[in-house]
């Protein structure tokens, strides 16, 4: 199983997409607060659609206490500021993918911590266009994981 990591998500849309992601590949989904919307919220749930009843969702109140739980797998940041590949990280069983807030992404104290798993999804530069949304950016990045590991359960 791998553990998706939302810092500070603020889009419910987002949140629900990903959501579904993590319930069709048995991933496991972390919150870090503050949230930038309510869990209840109806766009989250109506982004999930049927399946948030069967999401592993775990939320945390911060970054510390998140890294507190994640023991000896590793914690790689999806970041548009890292300079390896995503396709250059080695992924095991249980490691932890953590992304961003959509409006901010992670605090410099975050890059700090994970420098040295931070990957990034290669992108065209432009203008008028920062990076690919949250939604598509895990779906990439977590299907890279499981490739990387036969697909684990995945049919």
């Amino acid at each position: 199983m791998f553990n998706i990591v939302l810092y500070n998500p603020q889009i419910p849309q987002n949140t629900g997409n990903i959501s579904r992601t993590c319930v069709v590949t048995d991933s496991r989904l972390h919150l870090i607060k503050p949230l930038g919307f309510v869990i209840s919220d109806r766009q989250l749930k109506r982004a999930g659609l049927d399946y948030w009843k069967d999401l592993d969702l775990v939320i945390h109140e911060d970054f510390l206490s998140f890294m507190q739980t994640v023991g000896d797998h590793t914690v790689f940041l999806m970041s548009s500021k890292a300079e390896k590949s995503y396709t250059d990280a080695v992924y095991r069983d249980g490691d932890y993918l953590l992304f961003g807030s959509e409006t901010s992404g992670v605090p410099a104290s975050v890059h700090d911590t994970l420098r040295d798993t931070s990957f990034r999804i290669p992108m065209k530069d432009h203008p008028d266009a920062r990076c690919l949304n949250l939604s598509n950016s895990v779906a990439v990045a977590l299907y890279e994981a499981l490739r990387q590991n036969g697909f684990m359960d995945l049919v």
